[in-house]
């Protein structure tokens, strides 16, 4: 599993998967660009036993870090491919990127019924 680009463990491997958003070495993996290799970790992962106030005003520190990255869609992409059940990615909280992926399951569903309507209409 990929450590978080915030941490200072090397990460082994990328999401074949992942977004191509703007031209780079494609042998740079995307975390290396990463703001938040410059920031405490602490920042982007909640504490045990967490205040909400604390955490809210914490995630939102942590969302304006993600806000000034180069690489916020690929960390995004990322966090939603793995996906990732803690922290902020790619300007998300672990609540945010749940609504996203059931949304992203819902349209699925939604595209493979229209699909599925059209083959009928078409064959009928």
């Amino acid at each position: 599993m990929l450590q978080p680009p915030h941490s200072s463990l090397q990460v082994a491997a990328v999401p074949a998967q992942r977004v191509p958003v703007r031209d780079r070495d494609q042998d740079a993996p995307w975390h290396t660009e990463a703001v938040c290799r410059r920031d405490e970790a602490g920042l982007f992962f909640a504490p045990s036993k967490e205040p909400t106030a604390a955490r809210l005003s914490r995630e939102e520190a942590a969302k304006r870090v993600c806000a000034r990255c180069p690489v916020m869609v690929e960390c995004r992409e990322h966090a939603l491919l793995q996906p990732e059940p803690y922290g902020v990615w790619g300007g998300l909280t672990a609540a945010e990127r749940r609504v996203v992926l059931a949304r992203r399951r819902r349209r699925e569903v939604e595209l493979k019924k229209a699909a599925r309507a059209t083959a009928n209409r078409i064959a009928g």
